[in-house]
């Protein structure tokens, strides 16, 4: 007899809920052991489920829309075992060849890329957006298959050249909503609303509040940013401040911990969230990880990769997970302060970038007072009071501080 086997959701640390999306095959359909059989949304991410074995898909536990947890089954496949491909036989035994229409008019099997006949629903929606095709790329997937990272590797290199993509496709009409309507919350907008929740309920939130002369870092990135775009980073501020971050992390480890009942888990590794913004979607978190290892080129061409791929829908689980401080950079829509940010449980702090913009400072120098124009943003560490007191926050942040404004310009 043979065997039927589950299909089921992946574990993951945190060990979050996750949402059917949508499957890609059907209740009798043959399937492929390591074919994608449907996708998740899991940790604010979609995922791939691909078929555990060969055989028939023979049930659907779990329909579009309907959640789940790590473990549960979401299908069965009864197992059977495929025949090997056989030799092409003789061509007067293949009747259907001289029967098939000119090539001219087959343009869909023209247009089908050698080795890449199964495209899952994510990298043909990645391949619409980016306006790629499949003879474009090579597959690094098992079998030459291309696989969404495949695809935002293309993308994102493509980008970099300057080479024209097409444009993203605009919004549904009417995706905004109207006067008196009703809009569903999306699964991402539940999971956010569930953790913000929970992070207030758990954790007495205080914020302390510093301002950041960028001065330093804006000369440096003015004389060194062409060079680290030709070397395919893209040197934003954000990646200044996770620079920054890394190091003032490690002067004070107690900002970079976990809250346990009975300890303060102090963290080995310096991984850092990056709040990515999509649009009316919501916002996504991907972690760079053991930033404190790299420099100012790594962690730029790091963060690009992990902000491309956020966007693009083809994060894995791994790249949202394992954080252990968190940067919300609210000042790049304009934002000039936000008090307090919701601390991403189980960190216990959250550093918070507003909006640079020029001001008017009193300067000292030698006892001498002076009035100057700098560039200039407020930073705010938005603490878990359970875990660290306005001490530790307030070093902290004068060690961020210092380090921006005496970033060397050479």
């Amino acid at each position: 007899m043979a065997a039927v086997v589950d299909v089921v959701a992946p574990m993951n640390e945190e060990g979050s809920k996750a949402t059917v999306l949508k499957w890609g095959k059907s209740v009798g359909d043959a399937v492929r052991k390591d074919e994608p059989l449907l996708e998740l949304e899991t940790d604010k991410v979609t995922v791939e489920i691909a078929s555990p074995v060969s055989g028939e898909l023979t049930e659907i536990l779990k329909a579009e829309d309907e959640q789940v947890l790590p473990g549960q089954a979401l299908g069965r496949v009864r197992e059977t075992q495929f025949p090997p491909v056989a030799a092409q036989p003789p061509v007067d035994s293949q009747p259907l060849v001289a029967a098939q229409p000119p090539v001219d008019s087959q343009p869909l099997v023209a247009a089908q890329p050698r080795g890449h006949r199964r495209l899952s629903p994510s990298v043909r929606r990645l391949l619409a957006e980016h306006g790629l095709s499949a003879n474009d790329l090579a597959g690094s997937g098992r079998d030459g298959r291309i696989t969404a990272d495949d695809v935002v590797r293309r993308a994102t290199a493509a980008g970099a050249r300057g080479e024209p993509l097409a444009a993203p496709p605009l919004p549904a009409a009417g995706r905004e909503g109207r006067m008196g309507e009703r809009l569903p919350h999306s699964p991402i907008r539940r999971r956010i609303a569930e953790r913000m929740l929970r992070s207030l309920a758990e954790a007495p939130h205080v914020t302390t509040i510093f301002q950041a002369d960028l001065s330093q870092v804006l000369a440096h990135r003015a004389r060194h940013g062409g060079d680290l775009e030709r070397r395919g980073a893209r040197p934003t501020l954000t990646a200044y401040f996770i620079a920054a971050c890394a190091r003032a992390l490690r002067d004070h480890p107690q900002v970079n911990a976990t809250f346990h009942e009975d300890a303060l888990e102090l963290h080995a590794d310096v991984n850092i969230g990056v709040g990515t913004a999509l649009g009316k979607e919501g916002l996504i978190v991907p972690v760079l990880k053991r930033a404190q290892e790299l420099d100012l080129f790594g962690i730029a061409l790091r963060l690009g990769r992990l902000v491309a791929a956020a966007r693009a829908g083809t994060l894995l689980p791994a790249d949202v997970q394992g954080g252990t401080f968190t940067i919300s950079n609210h000042g790049v829509s304009g934002s000039l302060l936000a008090a307090p940010i919701v601390i991403n449980q189980p960190q216990v702090a959250i550093l918070g970038v507003g909006k640079v913009e020029r001001r008017v400072c009193v300067l000292q120098s030698g006892g001498a007072e002076a009035i100057a124009v700098r560039s200039m943003c407020y930073v705010t560490l938005t603490i878990d009071h359970r875990a660290i007191d306005a001490f530790q926050a307030n070093a902290f942040l004068t060690s961020l501080v210092a380090t921006l404004e005496q970033w060397p310009s050479g």
